[in-house]
């Protein structure tokens, strides 16, 4: 009488081999990448406030610059925030950090879209008074980190000088850290940031007909 289950009991014992030398050289690889990874980070010792510019066309600018200054929170630093442009209506954002006085100074300066205010002369002054205050955060060594939203935007317009915005931001204090968001980053300001980021859209509810959700986009 033959055993019917030989078939199967070698079948399995194939595939449990090929799992095994799978897991192996995932092993193998991953102990490689480690090493690699760990000699990087072993070079990469220098402790020093960098500026991280997020730009570009997709979602998510503004987002990541709130989550980058919800985690300076967590390690203990204060934040002083700053938002160009916008301001005429209170984000999430805005009403959560507000619940955090001793934590974060919040500045919501602008007054609504360019397409919204239709008037250059006084975006060019909320702009201003804007930086004006942005320059009293980044000269304030207990601030750990500044975010200044949709900063880019009022550098595109040409609200503010970028070389005047840039010599303001190499003279804060070394160890703050500034990001920076809003679409069209100048070339200038990008080649000193420490960190460039540009988004890019893949897809967009809006244009599905999708409205602005609350939650997710302001």
């Amino acid at each position: 009488m033959s055993d019917t289950n030989q078939p199967n009991q070698t079948n399995q014992q194939a595939t449990d081999a090929e799992t095994a030398a799978l897991n192996e050289r995932h092993r193998v690889r991953m102990e490689r990448k480690k090493a690699i990874i760990d000699a990087k980070i072993a070079a990469a010792d220098k402790q020093i406030g960098i500026i991280i510019v997020n730009t570009g066309n997709g979602k998510g600018k503004s987002s990541s610059g709130f989550g980058m200054a919800i985690r300076a929170m967590g390690h203990g630093m204060k934040v002083g925030v700053v938002q160009f442009i916008k301001g005429a209506m209170a984000t999430g954002e805005e009403k959560f950090l507000r619940r955090f006085p001793e934590e974060v100074s919040f500045h919501a300066m602008g007054e609504g879209y360019t397409w919204e205010t239709q008037n250059r002369e006084r975006d060019i002054e909320k702009a201003q008074l804007a930086w004006e205050q942005a320059k009293r955060f980044l000269a304030d060594p207990g601030i750990g980190l500044v975010l200044l939203d949709e900063l880019n935007i009022a550098l595109k317009y040409r609200y503010l000088d970028v070389n005047t915005v840039i010599a303001d931001l190499l003279e804060r204090p070394s160890m703050q850290h500034v990001v920076i968001t809003g679409r069209g980053a100048p070339q200038e300001l990008i080649d000193v940031a420490d960190t460039v980021t540009e988004m890019g859209v893949v897809k967009h509810a809006f244009k599905a007909g999708i409205g602005a959700q609350a939650g997710t986009e302001w």
